[in-house]
């Protein structure tokens, strides 16, 4: 029998904190996609900590999504029922075409699979027929499926196909916002303090946290005055012990598990109590109750009258307040352990400015970066310094990323055969960024031109207000390694995940580097699902990279690869001439077509050979022409032997001395001399 949804038990009536936040976000994933990520989800935690109402948080939003879709709930209990009324009235086929069908099945507690190997098969057979149908299955348990006690293995291995997840025990700022939401659902205001002292309790079970919530809503609304801190905790932790039979008092109530709590059990529909005060008749065991716990209190409070001056009161009840609003009180405490303060009021303005200090820093901050809020260092009054030193890493750190190099624009690259393809991408990754070709890797020696097109590109990409980053991959490494150090990790990542375009050369020296590669892999995913441009630069192909991981590697090659080869004869012709142009030359066709023959491998070679060129004409004061660069790069022609017969052997050096052709002289003048020729 399918159980219903519970109607508040919803994403939105959800508190999520760190404990339950990676369950909610997978859960909220398969809600929005059933069956197509996290196929099948299995969340396991210790009973009353969320998983139920997560369960049915998935089935709620799926169902406003698509009303369409077929959305069952049960518990185990349920469907071992279910399968026995089945298989008892010959309806097998039928119970399992009514799972099967199904476009979303969310099964609670399935650790009461153990020992029932038939209803283990069955799940299976399930779980096999809705993940072939492409449909979702949601499953929860107390434990994960590992330590569920003579489960099959092949379910084991068929939930850990999926996402197997946990959910952790609320901390303090979650358990408060947990008694605050439901106190606001049951209409119940406390005085300050009370809901943040119950919380630093430690009660870590949110189903006992809800009920410690309903004792103190009954009490507060059969008493004449709001509860205060102090109530609250003897409340809910029993301070006030035991009588001599051992029963519990009026001010430590039982748990309600038990029954015999004396006041009326308060549910989630009780809030109408704050309206009816009155109790029952004072004739049964519980008469008395609001007078006892009344006269106890008033007790206490004339005891604390007449051993603690007013002043201590007062910054005990500073300390209730602060401690409850997450602030470190250490400052506050150290007054109580003194005999007397000259003046507590101007110690406690001091501290409230100390707060407000905080706030204001936090506020600045956490619009720089999100995620620093409720960061420790805005919670300790006494070391205001150091949040003012988080707030000015934060500055530093998201101040806007490296910019692209000025000096290299995409207008001048020169395209020809050989770059045609990567520079032509390069130019359809301008016009139309994060849509084509993202990312896009360019893969090319020294001196090939992928660094020129990277920055280019992004000179071309940083539009009026956008920003872009365009930096080496050992600058980037650099940067964490810096953010490590000074513990602003978080700033770092704002910094660049608020580009609009980012663009890294060289990402082969980011091998072996886990903590970047890591760092980059969320970042790719994160850039990628915003649509924003990603270009990189590798000297190898991807293949061949050492180090990388795979995960990385695969997202690489997801966008368009281009090589970018050795610049070829047409290529280095018309860089040759564009350098010659701009150092001022004219345009000389013959000498840019010979510097364009000589091999060169990158165009920084191409640079280096104009380079002499140009040199050598400036020493001889002369211009440059076809014919010096000839002489520079090959040396002088040599003088043609004369036709016919044979030498002496013995020739008149220039020099007026006598040279022989078989011998090599080191010490003559002129370098075209110093050669060893066989003589004919």
């Amino acid at each position: 029998m399918t159980a219903t949804l519970n109607a508040q038990a919803r994403f939105e009536t959800l508190v999520v904190g760190a404990g339950n936040r990676l369950a909610v976000t997978a859960a909220r994933a398969v809600a929005e996609a059933p069956g197509s990520v996290y196929n099948p989800l299995f969340v396991y935690a210790r009973p009353g900590l969320g998983k139920t109402h997560l369960l049915m948080a998935i089935g709620h939003q799926v169902k406003a999504i698509n009303p369409g879709l077929a959305v069952e709930y049960l518990t185990l209990d349920a469907f071992v029922e279910s399968f026995t009324t089945a298989v008892a009235s010959g309806q097998g086929e039928a119970y399992r075409r009514r799972f099967t069908e199904v476009g979303l099945l969310l099964v609670d507690d399935v650790q009461f699979l153990t020992h029932r190997r038939e209803m283990q098969s069955e799940l299976l057979r399930i779980v096999d027929a809705l993940q072939a149908a492409g449909r979702q299955i949601v499953l929860t348990s107390d434990r994960p499926p590992a330590e569920i006690a003579a489960l099959d293995e092949r379910l084991i291995r068929r939930f850990g196909g999926g996402l197997i997840i946990d959910i952790g025990e609320p901390d303090y700022e979650t358990r408060v916002a947990i008694l605050r939401r439901k106190a606001e659902e049951r209409g119940t205001v406390f005085a300050p303090g009370v809901l943040e002292a119950v919380a630093g309790l430690g009660i870590d079970n949110v189903r006992e946290l809800v009920g410690a919530l309903n004792r103190l809503v009954a009490f507060q609304a059969v008493s004449d005055a709001p509860l205060d801190a102090r109530q609250a905790v003897i409340l809910v932790g029993g301070a006030a012990g035991r009588d001599e039979e051992g029963e519990m008092s009026a001010a430590a109530p039982a748990a309600p598990a038990s029954g015999d709590v004396p006041v009326p059990e308060v549910g989630p529909t009780d809030a109408t109590l704050s309206e009816e005060p009155s109790l029952p008749s004072p004739s049964g065991p519980s008469a008395g109750l609001a007078d006892e716990f009344g006269d106890f209190l008033s007790e206490v409070a004339a005891t604390v009258a007449q051993q603690v001056e007013s002043w201590r009161t007062q910054v005990g009840a500073a300390i209730l307040r602060w401690e409850g609003e997450g602030y470190r009180t250490q400052r506050l405490d150290a007054l109580l352990e003194q005999d007397e303060v000259p003046d507590p009021d101007a110690a406690l303005r001091a501290y409230a400015a100390d707060v407000a200090r905080l706030q204001a820093l936090e506020a600045d901050a956490v619009q720089l970066a999100p995620e620093l809020a409720g960061h420790a260092a805005f919670r300790d009054p006494a070391d205001v310094a150091a949040a003012e030193a988080l707030l000015e890493r934060t500055r530093a750190a998201t101040t806007p990323p490296p910019p692209p190099s000025p000096l290299w624009r995409l207008e001048e690259i020169v395209e020809g055969r050989g770059n045609r393809m990567a520079v032509r991408a390069t130019h359809a990754v301008a016009e139309e960024p994060g849509t084509k070709y993202n990312p896009l890797v360019l893969i090319g020696g020294p001196g090939s031109g992928k660094t020129h097109l990277l920055h280019g590109l992004g000179n071309a990409l940083a539009a009026p207000g956008g920003v872009v980053a365009c930096l080496g991959a050992g600058e980037f490494t650099s940067e964490l390694i810096e953010a490590i150090d000074q513990n602003s990790v978080p700033a770092w990542q704002a910094r660049y995940r608020r580009v609009q375009a980012f663009l890294l050369d060289d990402v082969h020296l980011l091998g072996g580097k886990d903590r970047t590669q890591e760092e980059l892999f969320t970042l790719f995913n994160l850039l990628l699902a915003a649509g924003r441009q990603m270009v990189f630069t590798a000297a190898a192909p991807l293949a061949a990279l050492e180090g990388i991981e795979p995960r990385l590697l695969t997202r690489l090659e997801g966008g368009l690869v281009v090589e970018l080869p050795a610049p070829d004869r047409e290529v280095r012709q018309q860089l040759v001439e564009r350098l010659l142009a701009a150092k001022g030359v004219t345009a000389d066709p013959e000498l840019a077509a010979y510097v364009a023959s000589r091999p060169a491998e990158s165009a920084r070679a191409v640079q280096g050979l104009v380079q002499r060129v140009l040199n050598a004409a400036e020493a001889q004061q002369t211009a440059p022409t076809a014919a010096l660069a000839r002489e520079l790069l090959e040396g002088p022609a040599r003088t043609p032997r004369r036709p016919g017969g044979r030498t002496s052997g013995v020739v008149a050096s220039t020099g007026g001395g006598v040279r022989s052709r078989e011998k090599m002289v080191w010490d003559w003048p002129d370098v075209a001399d110093r050669m060893v020729e066989e003589w004919r």
